[in-house]
């Protein structure tokens, strides 16, 4: 590949997710609210769970590092999505492109792999439980967290260097509202196959262990809840796992929805509907989900936000 071809093109326009201008307005007015109580949705969590001591067990650290993901994973995305509802030319240049790019699969496959490790926690608190404060020390905490953002630092990494070692001599007009590595490889007037062949490789490594990880986990969860002799117990135990089926099942029915088709199927349109699900719908509803019914976290909300409004 010569050098030349990186300076073919210098910057990439977004054809957004609509041409209507009618609806430029109303959705950017929708997409500022969904962004702002995503922000607070989340920010709320974080600041709750640092500040009540009753939530410093591995559960709730796993939760704040899954709602600080959130929290940066929708902001890569979302405050370029609402300038471009206002802008008349919806332009990024090449290398913010890259740089966006490679924070939003970081930040997804961060989200993927804190989603396994989530359930492999609930599995030794309900499997192990005599084991669990040895097993689930802070110090193997902060391992497994190190542990998934190297992995999704080095992920990253690698796709971005396969999407944009590529020609992109086609087109400049990305049909989408972000940098993501299917819309941009349609672009390029390059061999593409290595790079798609890297993401599916990624994706499947990516999505299977941690699919791996969530199903054998609540296979010996399931089992274990079984046995229990009260039904009280047995409800007890599984409660503290359905808020995070509920995450993994909106997160990953989304993401392989997205992903895991080939490259002649896939339809823009449907495609972009989808994007948003996943990059500022789905980082709304994780906080909503684990705070709804769970009694600790909407305890801890009301002293943070009633210790906020003291403070001033």
């Amino acid at each position: 590949m010569e050098g030349g071809n990186h300076s073919v093109v210098t910057e990439f326009i977004f054809s957004g997710l609509t041409d209507r201008q009618e609806l430029q307005v109303p959705l950017f007015v929708l997409f500022l609210l969904i962004y702002v109580v995503t922000l607070v949705g989340n920010g709320g969590m974080i600041l709750s769970i640092s500040t009540d001591p009753r939530l410093c067990t591995p559960m709730y650290f796993f939760l704040r590092s899954l709602s600080f993901c959130d929290l940066c994973y929708s902001s890569v995305t979302a405050p370029k999505m609402l300038l471009d509802f206002l802008a008349e030319r919806k332009s990024i240049s090449y290398m913010a492109c890259a740089v966006q790019m490679y924070f939003s699969t970081f930040f997804q496959d961060t989200e993927c792999l804190l989603l396994g490790v989530m359930a492999y926690d609930r599995y030794v608190a309900i499997c192990n439980p005599l084991l669990y404060t040895v097993s689930m020390s802070r110090r193997r905490c902060n391992q497994l967290v190190a542990g998934v953002c190297a992995v999704g630092l080095l992920d990253a990494l690698a796709l971005t260097c396969c999407t944009f070692q590529l020609s992109f001599c086609r087109s400049n007009i990305i049909n989408h509202f972000y940098c993501d590595m299917p819309p941009l490889l349609v672009l390029s007037c390059s061999d593409t196959r290595i790079s798609e062949n890297a993401m599916f490789a990624s994706m499947c490594y990516i999505e299977v262990t941690s699919i791996v990880t969530i199903l054998l986990s609540y296979v010996y969860i399931i089992s274990t809840i079984v046995k229990i002799p009260s039904a009280e117990g047995r409800h007890k135990a599984f409660s503290t796992c359905t808020f995070h089926l509920a995450a993994v099942g909106v997160f990953y029915g989304t993401v392989l929805f997205m992903y895991f088709r080939p490259t002649t199927s896939y339809s823009m349109d449907n495609d972009k509907i989808t994007s948003v699900f996943y990059t500022l719908v789905i980082p709304l509803l994780n906080p909503l989900i684990y705070s709804l019914r769970n009694t600790e976290v909407k305890d801890a909300l009301r002293k943070a936000m009633n210790r906020l409004i003291n403070n001033h």
